[in-house]
């Protein structure tokens, strides 16, 4: 364990925890991000926005995080690619623990973000990063040309198929039994598309192959195999902050950490911000929240320093 006391410890490297540690490193705050994966969160996934104010064109969601992290290090925080595993609170300090050790700092703001669930049906853990996704954006160019299934009822599907079908030789559309969450005007369009094919009434009961996808089996009126090269998962999303859940920090029955109006949890000097309290999920509302959780947690220092 490191002696070093932060005022701040953001969890997360998303839009909110990026544009927290903007806010606290520019104010001579001793901060450190603690991000399991990449700077910029589920933002990189994102092909195109156009609703962020500021960029009047549209920007690629890799190139705005680019810009994020170009100015948020102006400040120099400390960034250290940590998995968090748990969260302790002794009062006017709080300890981070992760995989590689533990942290101290008088607050913290929790920014996780948020996951997609899963089907979790045979062949979805085999087959991940062999035609199994959860990100079309992502891992859309590596099936140019090729068959592929998009599973999910939500916008966020939608827009994959829609995103898929440019470059996809064939998407299957398939929202399962419970069909589509909305009447999302799009769908009018991608049902005149003649490579987009709407399999309705089935759910997914197994992904199937050698090394690689090569099918689904698909389970309604009757039993039937699709070949497919891919498969793009795109379910619901989810906050990924069970293990802080665990600690004490409360949440509804989805998950999601309640705040008050200034970011602050139920545990003094621990706040949320971003996806991971479900509020908005979208960038611009996750860069709100941000800068209030730090303007709450440097006030929240300020008060512990006397």
């Amino acid at each position: 364990m490191s002696d070093e006391v932060y005022d701040v410890i953001i969890i997360g490297g998303g839009p909110a925890g990026l544009t927290a540690a903007l806010y606290t490193a520019r104010h001579k705050m001793k901060t450190m991000v603690l991000e399991s994966n990449k700077l910029g969160g589920k933002a990189l996934e994102a092909h195109w926005i156009e609703n962020y104010p500021g960029f009047p064109e549209g920007i690629e969601g890799p190139k705005l995080m680019e810009k994020f992290i170009d100015q948020v290090m102006k400040f120099n925080p400390v960034i250290n690619f940590e998995t968090v595993i748990g969260l302790s609170d002794f009062g006017d300090l709080k300890m981070v623990s992760t995989r590689n050790g533990f942290h101290q700092s008088k607050s913290v703001i929790i920014a996780t973000g948020v996951s997609r669930k899963q089907l979790s049906v045979p062949g979805e853990s085999k087959f991940k990063g062999r035609g199994v996704s959860y990100c079309a954006v992502c891992d859309g160019p590596f099936f140019e040309g090729k068959e592929i299934a998009v599973i999910g009822s939500g916008l966020d599907a939608v827009h994959d198929i829609e995103i898929l079908s440019e470059t996809a030789s064939k998407v299957y559309a398939v929202p399962e039994k419970d069909g589509y969450s909305e009447d999302f005007p799009e769908l009018k369009k991608m049902k005149a598309d003649p490579k987009v094919e709407f399999i309705e009434n089935a759910n997914v009961k197994e992904i199937g192959g050698e090394d690689f996808v090569e099918y689904i089996v698909l389970e309604g009126s009757k039993t039937e195999k699709v070949n497919v090269d891919g498969v793009f998962i795109i379910l619901e999303q989810v906050p990924t902050s069970s293990i802080l859940k665990e600690a004490g920090v409360k949440t509804d029955d989805g998950g999601c950490i309640l705040v008050d109006m200034e970011q602050e949890t139920n545990m003094d000097g621990v706040f949320a911000a971003g996806d991971c309290s479900c509020k908005g999920m979208q960038v611009v509302t996750a860069t709100g929240m941000g800068a209030k959780a730090a303007l709450s947690a440097m006030k929240y220092v300020k008060k512990l320093k006397g």
